[in-house]
């Protein structure tokens, strides 16, 4: 079975910004699509999305460069063959050629190789998930840990708040556990905000994003109170700091509320919140090129909780290999569109894996309906996955597609 058309079109993501679908047509008749996420609060070591950069259309950020890529570059290398995502990822690497992807644009790029990998599938006859096990060499697929985003704040919200995720992880097994428990919380924590006259209006990712008052880190630690309210020993709470977007990198400090802070002053900080809340995961807790700190903060905290990398690894394996040699973190963070194809996303992920490493699988803040993350948590046996609160559309349609493939298992 050959492709037989590839072509892409412009489409808006969540936050109402433009971003690309691929369309791709197989011999029999068949169509399939893909769309790329996009990220608000982005990496510097990310790979190159493309923009247009015409202020008269969509304020400089349309994707029209990116559709004119897919229809007049990849798609002639792909049409004609069989899906095959490893040569056809190759394919598209060598015509590009630049490490950070800036000719043909990792959005262009990874939304072709989301269309090939799911025509493989289609081809082979076998589930998403299944066929990016075999890709994987996984040996056995799994469910992963839902990891909900229920509190915005950083650069998803306007709520004041410096920390940009505050998430629950329920401790019930099943994703439709999970998802039954991250739900009774979410309203439960919205009761609460509405009792303390609150704002219940939400960020880009779903969760709640209230205007707290005080001083200092007043905010971040009404948040957690209300999390710690509404958790009743059913979840714990993860964070995701954001670090990146509060340093000063003239004076190499970190900027909080005004209050200013070093490396090992931040790290301390997150040892008291950890005697005093049930944190598990601290994502993100210093800048992406910290790595002092960071070796500092795995050294502290490294043993007690989850030290997530994601503007640090930008799943790039060169970046993840040097957290390796240098003990930094305990778990990385995949985003496929931080690297540009689903060769190199597998490729992190084994890494990660064979160095010990946690893999969390990630959504971005500007998401389309794709569900491809669910499947691709699945089929590598991904440790967990974040896909935003457990409301808004094209965040529930990840999770609905983890409860579909636990009832294909």
């Amino acid at each position: 079975m050959l492709i037989t058309k590839l072509f892409g079109r412009q489409i808006l993501d969540s936050r109402g910004l433009p971003t690309v679908e691929c369309i791709l047509e197989l011999s029999d008749n068949t169509v399939i699509s893909a769309s790329v996420p996009s990220g608000a609060s982005v990496g510097k070591h990310e790979a190159c999305e493309l923009r247009d950069c015409d202020m008269a259309h969509f304020q400089g950020r349309g994707v029209l460069q990116v559709v004119a890529n897919l229809e007049s570059r990849i798609a002639p290398i792909l049409i004609g063959k069989s899906p095959d995502v490893l040569s056809m990822d190759r394919a598209m690497l060598e015509l590009d050629s630049t490490e950070q992807k800036t000719v043909l644009g990792a959005n262009a790029m990874l939304a072709a190789s989301l269309a090939v990998t799911r025509a493989q599938a289609h081809v082979q006859e076998v589930q998403l998930f299944q066929l990016i096990q075999e890709l994987s060499a996984t040996s056995r697929v799994a469910l992963p840990q839902c990891m909900f985003n229920v509190i915005n704040g950083g650069m998803h919200a306007d709520s004041g708040l410096s920390f940009q995720e505050f998430m629950i992880v329920p401790k019930r097994g099943s994703v439709c556990d999970a998802l039954e428990t991250a739900e009774q919380i979410y309203y439960s924590i919205r009761q609460s905000l509405q009792q303390h006259h609150a704002s219940t209006a939400v960020g880009d990712e779903g969760g709640f994003a209230p205007q707290f008052g005080g001083d200092g880190l007043q905010g971040e630690y009404q948040a957690l109170m209300f999390l710690a309210m509404a958790l009743k020993d059913e979840a714990c709470i993860a964070l995701d700091v954001a670090a990146s977007a509060l340093y000063d990198t003239q004076k190499n400090v970190y900027r909080l509320h005004g209050v200013t802070m070093t490396s090992d002053e931040l790290v301390l900080l997150y040892e008291r919140l950890l005697a005093q809340f049930p944190i598990i995961s601290i994502e993100d807790g210093l800048d992406q090129d910290d790595w002092k700190g960071w070796k500092e903060l795995t050294g502290r905290l490294g043993k007690r909780v989850q030290i997530v990398g994601d503007d640090l690894f930008t799943t790039n394996v060169k970046r993840i290999q040097m957290g390796i040699d240098e003990q930094v973190a305990n778990a990385v963070l995949i985003k496929p569109n931080q690297i540009g194809t689903v060769t190199e996303t597998i490729q992190a992920i084994n890494l990660c894996k064979k160095s010990g490493y946690r893999v969390i699988i990630s959504h971005r803040s500007g998401e389309t309906n794709d569900t491809f993350i669910a499947d691709l948590a699945v089929g590598v046996a991904a440790d967990a996955i974040k896909a935003g609160a457990p409301v808004r559309g094209e965040r529930v349609a990840k999770y609905n597609r983890l409860m579909e493939i636990e009832d294909l298992l």
